[in-house]
């Protein structure tokens, strides 16, 4: 990808030997004109991801870290139950729930909009929230005996303690919430229609799906799609491996 995206423009990619390096220039500008570009407002695209993905990340962690806590930590009639059901909500097929949501979304009048890719967040997520309640159980219950002489509510507790806790599982769910959000295609494709909202997914499969795609430019998109996950891990492999490690299967 990034020798073919330091190519000029009808240069042969597809070449037998293969050309792994670019015999006369290397054209380090193909990356402004793809984020600068009128055709493919791939700024744009980048933006408007940026958005959702950072709203899909405040509220998985909200709805989740609230519905962990809650299932992990409280004490009220029906736990195991609804602790079950939730469960249960993980087997259902995300392709029998495509249809009902388009309608719903389309009857309330959120189709063409953001809200469907980021409302459904603030709702919570199954596997998340077994994520977090997993985590938050393996805590001693001396931290919630701790909190009520301290004269914490329930919520006091969940800010001040439980949560700062959990920061390793936390950026667990963050990390995996980014790559789901940022890498999403079929979402973007089933509630946008305007082409100044679409993703940076839905813009390369626009160039990748030309007739005759510019193969520079879509390496070149490509690896300016795969640089934020690369920095992110970078950043956060250290907590997101000890996350990953920590949560325990406890019941």
């Amino acid at each position: 990808m990034l020798t073919i995206s330091l190519k000029a423009d009808h240069v042969p990619v597809f070449t037998i030997p293969p050309q792994w390096f670019p015999t006369t220039q290397w054209h380090w500008e193909n990356f402004v004109k793809i984020l600068a570009s009128s055709t493919t407002t791939f700024g744009r695209y980048t933006v408007n991801t940026i958005i959702i993905v950072a709203w899909n990340i405040l509220g998985t962690l909200v709805s989740c870290s609230l519905g962990g806590y809650a299932f992990a930590r409280l004490h009220f009639r029906g736990k195991k139950l609804l602790f079950n059901l939730l469960i249960l909500t993980m087997l259902i097929p995300t392709q029998s729930l495509m249809i009902p949501l388009f309608l719903m979304f389309y009857k309330i009048g959120w189709y063409g909009t953001y809200l469907p890719l980021i409302v459904p967040s603030f709702f919570g997520n199954a596997f998340f929230i077994f994520l977090i309640r997993q985590y938050m159980m393996t805590f001693p219950t001396d931290l919630d005996d701790a909190a009520k002489i301290d004269g914490c509510n329930w919520f006091q507790a969940y800010w001040y303690i439980f949560l700062p806790l959990s920061i390793p599982v936390l950026t667990v769910v963050t990390v995996f919430v980014f790559l789901w959000s940022w890498n999403d295609l079929l979402n973007p494709l089933i509630y946008l229609d305007t082409n100044s909202k679409f993703t940076v997914a839905v813009g390369i499969a626009n160039i990748a799906t030309q007739q005759h795609p510019s193969w520079n430019l879509l390496m070149t998109a490509n690896l300016i799609f795969m640089l934020p996950a690369l920095i992110i891990y970078f950043f956060a492999q250290n907590k997101l491996i000890g996350g990953i490690a920590s949560v325990g299967i406890k019941g």
